[in-house]
């Protein structure tokens, strides 16, 4: 069992504290995720944990020989060798080990039975060897193929040059060497940023069935309910612990910071009605006085600071204009490239209002069908028609491609907004991860996934009602995916999109169609409906001279799978029920706390006496419900490794 522990870490970045005697332990067995707002510090925390960064101050102990692997965000690019070679040098360590273990070999040849040092020398000897086994060395060749094909490689591409895959394929190249390193510890940060849907799956079962403990960063809130027992939050250089999964933690810290948030609220509002006072006076020399004192208000006024997650941010989106009943109809569409067929005899009738999800594994061709809707491909067979009345915005993947213009983000929004949403732009772009001054720099000097949220924004300031969308979540964090997220649920256009996140798709989609080798297949319900329906889909039915009792292994091993899928939802269920009803002791536990905390409180005996025999019943309570927590957590924690 391997570990890591800090205690009472701190780092600044100038005059900005970025840790603040932060204390943390990770161990095998730990399945925790690392929360908090853009910028507060998380990839920082997670370099320090790793031994990349060191801190300016505090413990960070290791046990010894305690393995750790760490996949940075973004950055990494791989030459000189074939994948199959670059994914093989996960195991140098155990190489180094071999070399080890074989000097060893030789010392122990030359060295009498019955020499003190023969034990030793044994005992290190059986201890490498033992190393090298839990390593998976020996199993290489059959790990290496499983975790690449798991990650989306085909068999083809393991003799191809690792510098012909492109920026995604190389952070998934370096996803699949650090989980071959198979350590104790296991540092993700934003794993799931290039995955899809099925890479996903397969990296969550993969962590279900890890021995190891880890800690991740994502902005997959599903992902993250599937995956994390804890949940530690790092806000203003502060971490604090949450038991639970992701959404238990985001509803505990809500019920905590109730009260602060209506008090950040409130001061917001006082704060828009002054800055608004300000702008109407400042420039009117009777009232100039006036406006300095407002001023002044303003800058002695104690700022009450949330974090963003907590921040109860929207967007309005321009109406759509009218059209009619049938927004869009396709028939018989093929597409081909070269002689490979994507797909053929497409056909398909989308009507006003409603929400299309295109699925499918890559390079089933769902980019391809949505460039020709939004009719950026016109080399396609069969015909394309839109309804009266539309009026098209598509939104692609490369889109910050096209994003070269040298003026101020702020302003070359602004450039396209309706009059009425003018004084919202600002706000819209922080919706969007643009805070501070960022909302001036320019939008040539802007990074890619900047670029991309901008376009995004940009997409949606225009009247249309069809909303063409490939990958609108890619680059967001998980309040950004909300706002766009509620905003897409209010608009009473027509929404064609390709997500790789699951839970986005199952509150936005209406309508799944499926893009496969075998053809395509339309649903009529949301993603979640397509997944109940394909997992519940029978295999072929046997040859009829095939006995009852051959039934394959691949269909048992589904009629399993489905069972255990059915007890693994009832537990989560289960567990979710404990969780908040933790959560609400939790909350009155510090209401009661902040209760006796009053001197009033004292006056009466007998209040004292009712509040405290209420703050020990509760305390009772929370012990019982974090026991009964923890048996559920370890009952569903068997259930999904079996």
């Amino acid at each position: 069992m391997g570990f890591v522990q800090f205690s009472k870490v701190s780092l600044a970045f100038g005059d900005r504290d970025i840790l603040k005697d932060v204390s943390l332990a990770l161990a095998s067995g730990s399945r925790s995720a690392l929360a908090g707002a853009n910028g507060s510090g998380k990839s920082t925390l997670m370099r320090v944990i790793a031994g990349k960064l060191p801190p300016d101050a505090g413990d960070r102990a290791v046990q010894k020989n305690c393995r750790i692997s760490y996949l940075p965000q973004s950055g990494i690019v791989h030459r000189g060798r074939t994948l199959r070679e670059e994914a093989e040098t996960a195991y140098a360590g155990t190489t180094a080990l071999l070399a080890q273990m074989e000097e060893i070999g030789k010392i122990l040849e030359t060295v009498e039975p019955e020499d003190a040092q023969s034990d030793i020398l044994l005992r290190e000897y059986y201890y490498l060897h033992e190393k090298i086994e839990n390593s998976g060395y020996y199993n290489r060749d059959a790990r290496i193929a499983s975790v690449l094909a798991g990650l989306g490689f085909e068999p083809a591409d393991l003799a191809r040059p690792a510098e012909e895959f492109s920026g995604g394929w190389q952070m998934r190249i370096a996803l699949a060497k650090v989980l071959l390193e198979n350590p104790e510890v296991l540092l993700l940060d934003e794993p799931t940023n290039y995955l899809d849907i099925e890479a996903r799956s397969w990296l969550e079962s993969w962590l279900g069935s890890f021995t190891g403990g880890y800690l991740l960063v994502s902005h997959d809130r599903y992902f993250l309910d599937r995956t994390v027992t804890e949940v530690y939050e790092l806000f203003q250089g502060s971490l604090k612990r949450y038991i639970g999964n992701y959404s238990a933690y985001e509803t505990a810290r809500r019920n905590e910071l109730a009260g602060l948030v209506k008090r950040w609220e409130e001061q917001q509002t006082e704060i828009a009605k002054i800055e608004s006072l300000i702008r109407r006076f400042r420039y009117k020399a009777s009232k100039a006085a006036f406006a300095q004192e407002l001023m002044k208000r303003l800058e002695r006024m104690e700022k009450i600071i949330i974090p963003d997650s907590l921040k109860k941010i929207s967007v309005d989106f321009p109406d759509p204009p009218h059209s009619g009943r049938i927004t869009l109809t396709l028939e018989g569409i093929g597409k081909r490239y070269g002689g490979r067929r994507i797909f053929s005899d497409l056909d398909l009738t989308l009507e006003s209002g409603e929400r299309l999800a295109v699925v499918g594994r890559n390079g089933a061709g769902k980019t391809t069908l949505l460039r020709i809707i939004a009719g950026q491909d016109e080399n396609f067979e069969g015909s394309l028609r839109y309804g009266s009345g539309v009026a098209a915005g598509y939104f692609s993947q490369d889109a910050s491609e096209a994003m070269t213009a040298s003026e101020q983000t702020l302003a070359f929004l602004e450039s396209d907004a309706p009059t009425e949403l003018l004084p919202k732009a600002r706000d819209m772009l922080g919706a969007f991860l643009f805070s501070g001054d960022d909302v001036y720099k320019p939008v040539s000097a802007l990074s890619g996934g900047e670029k991309s949220r901008l376009a995004l924004l940009k997409l949606f300031l225009k009247p249309m009602n069809l909303l063409i969308l490939d990958e609108p979540t890619n680059h967001l964090d998980l309040q950004s995916k909300d706002v766009l997220l509620n905003a897409l649920k209010a608009y009473s256009g027509t929404i064609i999109f390709v997500s790789h996140d699951r839970a986005f798709m199952e509150a936005l989609s209406t309508k799944t169609l499926e893009l496969s080798p075998q053809g395509h297949r339309l649903f009529y319900g949301s993603y979640e409906y397509y997944l109940e329906r394909i997992a519940g889909e029978e295999p072929a039915p046997p040859q009829p001279a095939a006995p009852r009792t051959g039934q394959s292994n691949t269909a048992l091993r589904r009629e399993a799978d489905k069972r255990r899928q059915s007890i693994i939802r009832r537990l989560e269920r289960q567990e979710a029920e404990i969780l908040e009803t933790l959560a609400e002791f939790e909350a009155e536990k510090t209401r009661l706390e902040s209760e006796l905390a009053k001197p009033e409180v004292y006056i009466s005996g007998e209040k004292a006496r009712q509040v405290s025999a209420r703050l020990a019943e509760v305390t009772s309570q929370i012990e019982t419900q974090t026991t009964a927590w923890e048996a559920k957590a370890l009952e569903l924690e068997a259930v999904r490794v079996s």
